[in-house]
């Protein structure tokens, strides 16, 4: 299986995957310039556009995030991905799993894991306690009419896998636990693949051999570990940088009302000299890394 690149700039293939529900923010400006510059001249930086939510996907923020990544300076392989563009990809993938019985599928509400008093907590909050995974077959296809998403069950995917391990640039060598994620939801009507399975899969198809993208996202990593094993992926070397944060000690995000670069470029901002202060570690007055 491929491993990724170790050496810095040498032949890495990265990418930033930023999903149009919004305008693009300085965080969001800070985790492309590491995935741009972890690719160097000798690799190649990919953006791919995570729109794989239609409810909430706009395709005027799809245009805006090009130009706010090119009045940044930046530059990306073409063509740009959508994926959108590749609903049929993952609904091999999930009859896979479901073929290999990994999947079930679950009836319960939101509202009735969240009155679950059994429900365990993980690293995201409340984890989905199985109830529907003790539902006979019969059961199950009884039910099939009403709407219901599609989970992992992860005991039975962990123990297909076995022992997993991942390598972080600047964590090191990480034993995959994705047993404190529970049993991830895989797919739903609203959305017929979860980040997890989409993401999984479009950066083996891509090519990619260096994820990199903030520490928010260090948990999830585990469970798309298992998922390459799962699939028979190959494995990158991951890059969880640091995230930028407010005054107040928030990390910048769009609920939080983070500015948006298209603000900063109608205020005056120099892309380029913005880039070149990230790059630095220098930071705009009132934000700084976490």
């Amino acid at each position: 299986m491929m491993t990724g690149v170790t050496r810095h700039g040498q032949g890495a293939v990265t990418r930033f995957a930023p999903s149009p529900t919004g305008r693009l923010h300085l965080g969001h400006a800070f985790s492309a310039l590491r995935s741009h510059d972890r690719a160097g001249k000798a690799g190649r930086f990919l953006l791919r556009i995570e729109d794989i939510d239609g409810t909430r996907s706009r395709p005027e923020f799809v245009g805006a995030i090009l130009a706010d990544l090119a009045w940044l300076g930046l530059r990306w392989a073409e063509p740009v991905w959508h994926q959108s563009d590749r609903l049929p990809v993952y609904a091999e993938a999930l009859e896979r799993l479901r073929g290999e019985g990994l999947l079930y599928p679950c009836f319960c509400t939101r509202a009735e894991i969240a009155a679950s008093l059994s429900a365990p907590h993980g690293a995201d909050g409340q984890l989905y306690p199985g109830t529907c995974r003790r539902l006979s077959p019969a059961e199950a296809a009884a039910r099939a009419g009403e709407p219901h998403c599609w989970r992992l069950d992860m005991a039975q995917a962990v123990h297909r896998a076995g022992p997993l391990f991942w390598q972080d640039e600047l964590a090191g060598g990480v034993r995959a636990d994705p047993r404190s994620a529970g049993d991830v939801v895989l797919a739903r009507k609203d959305a017929p693949a979860s980040y997890h399975l989409a993401v999984t899969i479009d950066d083996a198809a891509q090519g990619v051999t260096h994820v990199v993208r903030g520490t928010d996202l260090f948990e999830a990593t585990h469970v798309h570990r298992l998922l390459q094993a799962l699939l028979g992926l190959p494995v990158p070397v991951w890059h969880h940088h640091p995230l930028l944060a407010g005054a107040d000690g928030r990390r910048l995000a769009k609920r939080h009302g983070a500015p948006t670069l298209a603000a900063l470029r109608e205020a005056g901002e120099d892309g380029p000299a913005l880039a070149a202060m990230l790059r630095e570690g220098r930071l705009p007055h009132g934000y700084r890394s976490g």
